[in-house]
């Protein structure tokens, strides 16, 4: 007799397939039946509930949440199963000492730096290893390119020498043999963004070879989003390697209303034959830290050398020209508005004040322009601020989740005091606002895109749709009642309509409410595809 029965259930298997009433029931943590009249040991009453795989989140900054909270409140509220690490060229493996302490501070604004927290592995497959101690929802990681070319060559503005390049291939292909599921990058964060075309090119055909994926955080989401997204295409046709364009959206004034031009590229790539996917989240502002808004040039040599900077008068006078004449590549060449910058939260908690005040409003209570504002703070901050960025389109983020290839990804940063709500709200937004109240999307059209066409992407082994062998990852959610409650006052409102979660067969969110579970697992890539050790 079977485990588990969901009795009565609309399901939505994640194929796009349209909705039908049915029995499913589980055993050993697989699906092992669809029909009517079915039995089992426990039952759940699934009448007027809709029951689909679970989601997948393929953007999120969760690297050491997972180890800090395993049991991922934010993630299973929302339905997430499956959330995917590594992102924007920077995490930590693999690392040395000297890389480690470097990327400790530098994005330390995305994902805070706790203390007393066991830093001991170096490489993929330990970082994987101190995953599967136990977490609440399954995880995928992404070698970060940023962190491979520290270990290469540190924060030099420079190609790499050939002996340079082939360390950065090897450390691929090992990060990749150990159980990453693609590449990242990104190439508005230093180091990444030192990074030509044709080093890409040549690290994405590793990636090829061992049948994963490049994620990019491209070059420019604003003056030259456009060239941005067209380089990456074409490392896709160069290297063979599959993309997949993360957070992708069209931002800043100069590109109000051309999402049309963006998803024109991509359509061109896959009538070409290029392997394209790509994520977005339901919202207009961004997020990311403070520091990262500065040009290119102010951040070579690592992070000691660019607080060096932030105090040189010659240096801040560059910057300054930069920010206010001629659009930093750190803030995608766009001139900075001061206004649209917000802080959301402080590394240093004597500044927790700021929090919720934009740049601008800062640099008139102290009396300066909005550039010394920003430099400054980030002296003050030792670059852990996070910002919220107030610069995005929603005609914009409407037509990039109505296409075809589209997927899922929250972005979601969970330290500051008032983080970007999109860490808790995505997934549930995506189906009550977007989907119950907008019609952009139908409730199949939503979940496809959230379970078996980014469940393809990663190459994941019998997960992203309710079948019979597949494991039981699953949701039921009231489609009438599922909402995102996180705002930007308060972030960390959990989603309300989804009733149960299940991770390899277990709850972690039962009758609405965190289980405390951890049955969640590394889900290693190995040369059979990708699957959970």
């Amino acid at each position: 007799m079977a485990d588990l029965l969901f009795r009565g259930a609309t399901v939505v298997d994640g194929t796009g397939a349209e909705r039908r009433r049915a029995d499913v029931t589980v055993t050993d943590s697989l699906v092992d039946g669809i029909g009517r009249g079915l039995t089992a040991r426990r039952t759940v009453d699934a009448d007027g509930l809709v029951l689909t795989p679970g989601f997948v989140d393929m953007h999120t900054h969760s690297d050491l949440a997972l180890l800090l909270t395993p049991d991922q409140p934010s993630r299973v509220t929302q339905g997430v199963t499956c959330e995917v690490l590594g992102q924007d060229g920077l995490s930590y493996a693999p690392v040395d000492d000297t890389t480690l302490g470097a990327l400790r501070r530098q994005i330390a604004g995305w994902n805070g730096d706790p203390p007393g927290l066991d830093w001991s592995w170096r490489t993929v497959g330990g970082y994987l290893d101190r995953l599967d101690e136990g977490i609440g929802v399954n995880a995928c990681y992404l070698v970060p390119h940023g962190s491979v070319r520290m270990l290469a060559m540190g924060w030099d503005d420079r190609p790499p020498t050939p002996s340079e390049l082939d360390r950065m291939r090897e450390l691929v292909a090992a990060g990749l043999r150990e159980g990453a599921v693609g590449l990242s990058s990104g190439l508005s964060y230093t180091p990444g963004m030192y990074a030509g075309t044709d080093e890409l090119v040549a690290l994405c055909a590793t990636v090829a070879a061992y049948g994963g994926y490049h994620a990019p955080h491209q070059r420019s989401y604003g003056r030259g989003a456009l060239e941005g997204y067209a380089e990456m295409l074409d490392v896709a046709r160069r290297s063979g390697c599959p993309v997949h364009l993360t957070h992708a959206t069209m931002n800043f004034d100069v590109n109000r209303g051309r999402a049309g031009a963006l998803l024109d590229l991509v359509d061109r790539a896959l009538a070409d034959g290029v392997d394209v996917t790509l994520d977005s989240y339901p919202y207009l502002p961004g997020s990311t830290t403070l520091a990262a808004l500065l040009p290119g040039w102010a951040g070579a040599g690592g992070p000691d050398a660019t607080l060096a900077r932030l105090a040189d008068p010659a240096a801040r006078e560059r910057i300054r020209a930069d920010m206010e004449e001629h659009g930093s590549d750190g803030c995608h060449g766009v001139v900075a508005d001061w206004a649209t910058v917000q802080i959301s939260g402080t590394g240093d908690p004597a500044l927790t004040a700021l929090v919720g005040r934009t740049v601008a409003g800062i640099a008139e209570a102290r009396g300066c322009t909005g550039t010394e504002a920003f430099l400054d703070l980030l002296r003050e901050d030792t670059l852990a601020t996070t910002v919220l960025q107030h610069v995005g389109d929603e005609e914009n983020v409407r037509a990039v989740m109505r296409h075809r290839v589209h997927t899922v990804g929250s972005d979601g940063l969970l330290t500051g005091a008032r983080p970007h709500p999109r860490a808790w709200g995505t997934f549930a937004r995506y189906l009550g606002h977007y989907g119950r109240e907008l019609g952009v999307l139908t409730l199949e059209e939503a979940v496809t895109r959230m379970t078996g066409r980014p469940a393809r992407r990663l190459g994941l082994d019998r997960r992203g749709l309710i079948r019979p062998g597949h494991h039981a990852d699953l949701v039921l959610f009231d489609p009438a009642a599922v909402r995102d409650t996180a705002t930007f006052d308060r972030p960390r409102s959990p989603a309300t309509g989804i009733a149960h979660v299940y991770v390899n067969g277990t709850a972690v969110l039962r009758e609405g409410r965190p289980t405390g579970a951890l049955p969640g697992r590394a889900l290693r890539r190995t040369d059979r595809g990708t699957r959970a050790l």
